[in-house]
């Protein structure tokens, strides 16, 4: 699948912020501002002033709302969950070359807030994705220790966990071990 890089670098931040919820881990990694002003800083957000708890509390809300976008497998609830949530960001799509990038488009309008950035920017890389027939790319981990979300951008979309260095190894490992012990005796 072709993905142009505006949109991977978006479906990373959803990824991301999908991964900060709590169920995704031991602590919420939004836990509060400075954690919101840190995420912003690792996705190079372009325009980010001063935060507040307001904005922290509509970012969780975007969060949850693209994890009912990661839970439903059918296109039409997809389709109504990412127009619901790209429309209420007051999407603006303008043509942007910005920070070293080339041409590219930014959804959100400007001097958006970050909640709406996120929605608009994100929520238009997961359209794109609906629209392409490739929902089922969107996953969680399969490993039963780890909820995190991943896009699977194998040719064959066989990708079963979020990493296949961590939680892909440790239950290869474990399952070597476990034939072996049987094995044994």
């Amino acid at each position: 699948m072709l993905i142009p890089h505006d949109t991977q670098i978006a479906l990373d931040m959803v990824v991301d912020l999908l991964n900060t919820a709590p169920e995704s881990g031991p602590v919420d990694g939004l836990a509060g501002i400075e954690a919101l002003y840190d995420f912003a800083r690792r996705h190079r957000i372009s325009g980010v002033g001063e935060l507040h708890e307001k904005d922290l509390r509509d970012v969780r809300d975007v969060r949850t709302r693209f994890a009912e976008i990661f839970a439903t497998d059918d296109a039409r609830t997809a389709a109504s969950l990412v127009n619901a949530l790209v429309a209420a960001a007051g999407t603006t799509p303008q043509l942007s070359n910005h920070d070293g990038y080339d041409w590219h488009v930014h959804y959100f309008a400007p001097d958006a807030s970050v909640a709406d950035h996120l929605a608009a920017d994100c929520g238009m890389a997961l359209a794109f994705i609906v629209v392409a027939g490739e929902q089922e790319r969107l996953r969680r981990c399969e490993a039963p220790d780890c909820r995190h979300a991943f896009v699977d951008l194998s040719r064959n979309r066989s990708r079963r966990y979020c990493s296949s260095r961590t939680c892909g190894n440790r239950l290869h490992v474990a399952a070597y071990r476990a034939r072996r012990k049987e094995a044994a005796g």
